[in-house]
């Protein structure tokens, strides 16, 4: 799907879908503070991919990232959003022209979904028939029924689904860049996990440049590009892709902030999607049992997947369901855990071991299944070389 809004010929002309960024040693000093809140931080975002800052509380990375569209001022540097300083902007415009999604979503609580999508669309005089269609084209795109969805309000939708309307509404005018600062932050480890892959999804398909904090580690290397490791200061540490991160920290405050067991740093450098999983025979209630039998035989997997209409997973088989002639939804176990394609492999094993699996169906964004992974798989991504190992915009 293409978010872009060009194909109304009265509206702006269409702005560039990603735009790079670039901090020239900016600088953030407060009034009565003897030391420097942000000191001298330059980096670049290449347009498309997302930056993530990362570092203990107190170290600056919300302060850099609302610099950016100056709900704080630089105090010394710039900041440059493709070539153009941000100081040249007045404020109003330049945050027009920034997505901005939070912790706290920040929704306003007597206006619907559709409403709160609307608000910039609406401050940019866009006619209504424009605006509806905006709304309706952005819910679908974060998985939300336009039906169902546009006409509640805030308090009426769980945590994730209002955060969900948030990137909408921080997508609304299909602006170049969108900050997002620990976004996923207030919503529970299950839910979150769900967002961070929607989003990465989303991503994928959108390519907007994003500045996104966040206080994990975890997610930083699950969510960037490239990551920014701020310490005490606002001082940078090092700016560096996922792997040469992990695998070559600067100096010792990163490689203490990022842990030290290279093994699961390995796991958490790739995701679900870039091992070769294996296959099961993959069964619907009232197949013939006996073309089953003659798959097993020849299957990775030594058990049969029972799965409904839309290929989602119900269940391993026992051999009771097997016996007869049709298949029965006799079931050996549940299919927990059940994995998405954009899972890190760490948190996979995790999974895992959590339910004492050997196996666990992969599931793509629909539901459906499209593989197996396996313990003895994650072994082998243990084992891997270093060196082959996606990172930044490969691991996308």
């Amino acid at each position: 799907m293409n978010i872009s809004d060009s194909a109304h010929p009265t509206g702006p002309s269409p702005r560039p879908s990603a735009a790079t960024l670039e901090f020239r040693e900016a600088t953030k000093r407060y009034p009565g503070q003897t030391e420097p809140a942000v000191e001298r931080l330059s980096l670049t975002v290449p347009a498309g991919e997302i930056c993530v800052l990362v570092g203990p509380s107190g170290c600056g990375k919300t302060t850099a990232m609302r610099m950016v569209n100056r709900m704080i001022d630089i105090t010394d540097g710039d900041i440059l959003l493709d070539g153009q300083s941000v100081r040249e902007r007045r404020p109003a415009e330049l945050r027009r022209d920034i997505g901005y999604a939070i912790q706290q979503v920040g929704l306003f609580p007597h206006l619907s979904v559709a409403d709160n999508i609307a608000t910039v669309p609406r401050l940019l005089d866009w006619d209504r028939e424009r605006i509806r269609a905006r709304v309706d084209q952005l819910l679908e795109l974060v998985s939300l029924d336009p039906e169902e969805t546009r006409a509640r309000y805030p308090a009426q939708l769980s945590g994730g689904q209002r955060q969900r309307v948030g990137v909408a509404r921080a997508l609304a005018v299909d602006p170049p860049l969108m900050l997002m600062d620990e976004p996923f932050g207030a919503i529970d480890p299950i839910n979150r996990e769900r967002l961070q892959n929607e989003f990465l999804r989303l991503q994928r398909e959108i390519r907007k440049t994003v500045v996104f904090v966040t206080h994990d580690i975890d997610e930083a290397i699950k969510m960037g590009d490239r990551i920014a490791v701020l310490q005490k200061g606002g001082k940078l540490a090092q700016y560096a892709p996922p792997a040469e991160l992990l695998m070559q920290p600067a100096n010792a405050f990163v490689e203490d902030f990022v842990g030290s067991d290279r093994a699961l740093k390995r796991l958490a450098l790739q995701r679900v999607r870039d091992v070769d999983l294996w296959e099961a025979p993959l069964v619907r209630l009232g197949e013939p049992a006996a073309a089953v039998r003659g798959k097993l035989d020849n299957s990775e997997v030594p058990y049969a997947l029972l799965v409904n209409d839309e290929g989602r997973p119900l269940g391993w088989l026992s051999d009771r369901a097997l016996a007869g002639e049709r298949i029965t939804d006799e079931l050996r176990s549940r299919p927990n855990p059940i994995i998405e394609t954009d899972d890190i492999l760490r948190d996979a094993l995790s999974h895992l071991l959590a339910e004492e699996a050997q196996y666990a169906p992969v599931v793509d964004e629909r539901g459906a299944v499209t593989g197996v992974l396996s313990i003895e798989i994650l072994s082998h991504a243990l084992k891997e070389d270093p060196e082959a190992v996606p990172s930044g915009a490969d691991a996308l």
